[in-house]
C-alpha cells in the first residue's frame, strides 16, 4: 500500500501538483498510518509563526523586490564603474560584486540576470569582454551573492535547521567574499589576455555617480555591517531595510509612487512569500514524521556500512545537493535540510559549516547544467541557445568548485567569522 502511495505522489508531481499538497498529504498518511491525528501536521504552521526570524524573510524580500523596480541598478552600476572601471578588468570586478549585492537583497529570483543583465552585457561586449566570457559571467552572477546578508536561502536554512540566523550570517560571509576574489582574479587575466581597454580615472564623473546615489550608498553597510556586527537582528535589519528603501525610492528618488507602484510589489512580492510559508509549514509537518520514525539514524546506519570516513560523505554529500539544489530550490531547503543534517552531524561535521556548504552548493546548483534556472534566464534574456550557454559556465563552473571544496575540507573559510 505505501509503495502504491508513494508511486501516486510521484504521478501527481510529474503532472504538476503544487508542492505543499504532496508534502502535507504526505505527511498527514503518513502519521495517519501511524495512529496519530493529524494535527501534528497543522501544529508545525502554529510553530512556524512564532519563530522570530520569520519576519525576515516577507520585510527582506519586500525591500528586494522595491529596490529592483526602481532606478537604483542603474545608480549603483553606475557609481561601481566610475570607481573601478579604471582598473584592468575592472568592469568585469564591478559587475561580479554589483550582481553579488543586488543577488543578495533581492534573494536569486532571476531579477539580477533580468535586471542587471541587459545593462551589463552591451558594456562588457562594447570594451572588449569576450562573448563567451560575458554570457558566462552573466550567467554566474544570477546566485553569486548568496552567502551575504540578506540572503533568503541562509534564512531558510537558519529556520529549517534550527540554527541561530545572525550565525549563520557571519559564517557565510567570508567565503562569499573569498569566492568574489577568486572570480575577480579570473576576470582581470581575461582582460589582459583579450586586451580589454581600461576606462579613463575620471573623479568628476565618480563624484556625479555619487552624489546620484547618495541615499542608496549606505545601504549594504548599514545592513550587512549592522548584522555582521551585532548592532541589530536579522529581523530588526528587516525592518529597517524595509522602510529605508521605501522612504528612498519613493520619497526621495521619486521612482516609485506609493499608492500604485508600492502596492503592486507588496502584492508580487508576497505571492512568492506566501508560497515559500505554505511549503515551509507542511514540510515541518512531514520533518516530525522523519525524526520521530528516526529515518536520518537509518540512513546513518546504511550509509555508515559503505562511508566511514568524513571526506568521502563529504564528497557524496555535495554531488547530491548539486544535482537536488539544479532540480529544486527552496524545496530542497525545506525537504533535504532536516535530514541531511543529523547525519552529518554524526560524521562530526559541524551544523553551521555543514549551512555554508550547503548555501554554496546552491549557487553552483543554479548555474549548473543541463537544468540550472540560471542557464535558462539566460538563454531568455540574451536570446542564447542553452548548449552555447553550458560552454560559457564551464571556466565559472570549474572555480566555483574549487572554492567549494575548499570551504569542504578547510572549515576554517567560514567558521573564523563567528570566532
Amino acid at each position: 500500500m505505501g509503495i502504491l502511495i508513494a508511486l501516486g505522489i510521484l504521478l501527481l508531481a510529474f503532472l504538476g501538483a503544487p508542492v505543499f499538497t504532496l508534502i502535507g498529504g504526505g505527511a498527514i498518511y503518513l502519521f495517519g498510518a501511524e495512529g496519530v491525528d493529524s494535527s501534528a501536521v497543522i501544529v508545525e504552521m502554529l510553530r512556524l509563526a512564532s519563530l522570530p526570524a520569520l519576519i525576515a524573510i516577507p520585510l527582506f524580500t519586500f525591500a528586494g523586490y522595491v529596490l529592483a523596480e526602481s532606478g537604483a541598478p542603474r545608480r549603483l552600476l553606475a557609481l561601481a564603474e566610475a570607481l573601478f572601471g579604471f582598473l584592468p578588468g575592472g568592469l568585469a570586478i564591478v559587475a561580479l560584486f554589483a550582481t553579488a549585492v543586488f543577488t543578495a537583497f533581492t534573494g536569486a529570483s532571476g531579477v539580477t540576470i533580468i535586471a542587471l543583465g541587459g545593462l551589463l552585457y552591451p558594456m562588457l561586449r562594447k570594451q572588449g569582454y569576450p562573448e563567451k566570457f560575458t554570457l558566462g559571467l552573466l550567467t554566474t552572477t544570477g546566485s553569486l551573492g548568496l552567502l551575504f546578508p540578506p540572503s533568503l536561502p541562509i534564512i531558510l536554512y537558519a529556520i529549517v535547521g534550527k540554527l541561530n540566523l545572525d550565525l549563520l550570517f557571519k559564517a557565510a560571509l567570508p567565503p562569499g567574499l573569498f569566492l568574489l576574489l577568486v572570480l575577480s582574479v579570473y576576470a582581470y587575466f581575461v582582460a589582459r589576455r583579450s586586451g580589454v581597454q581600461k576606462l579613463t580615472f575620471e573623479p568628476g564623473k565618480i563624484l556625479a555617480a555619487a552624489r546620484a546615489a547618495a541615499w542608496e550608498i549606505p545601504l549594504p553597510f548599514l545592513i550587512i555591517g549592522g548584522i555582521y556586527k551585532g548592532v541589530f537582528t536579522a529581523g530588526e535589519a528587516a525592518s529597517i531595510m524595509s522602510f529605508y528603501v521605501v522612504m528612498v525610492e519613493v520619497f526621495v528618488y521619486k521612482d516609485l509612487c506609493l499608492r500604485r507602484d508600492i502596492t503592486k510589489i507588496a502584492v508580487k512580492s508576497m505571492i512568492l512569500v506566501g508560497s515559500i510559508f505554505i511549503v515551509l509549514g507542511t514540510a515541518l509537518g512531514l520533518t516530525n514524521y522523519l525524526i520521530d520514525a528516526q529515518i536520518p539514524d537509518a540512513i546513518f546506519a546504511w550509509m555508515h556500512s559503505f562511508v566511514q570516513s568524513k571526506f568521502l560523505f563529504l564528497v557524496l554529500l555535495n554531488v547530491f545537493l548539486l544535482v537536488i539544489n539544479m532540480i529544486e530550490i527552496f524545496s530542497a531547503i525545506i525537504i533535504v535540510v532536516p535530514i541531511i543534517v543529523p547525519v552529518a552531524l554524526q560524521y562530526g561535521v559541524d551544523p553551521v559549516h555543514l549551512g555554508v556548504i550547503f548555501i554554496l552548493n546552491l549557487e553552483i546548483g543554479y548555474m549548473l547544467p543541463p537544468l540550472g534556472l540560471n542557464l535558462f534566464l539566460s538563454s531568455s534574456r540574451f536570446n542564447r541557445k542553452l548548449p552555447e550557454l553550458y560552454g560559457a559556465v564551464v571556466p565559472f563552473l570549474l572555480l566555483l568548485l574549487a572554492v567549494l571544496a575548499l570551504v569542504t575540507y578547510f572549515p576554517g573559510l567560514s567558521m573564523t567569522g563567528i570566532h
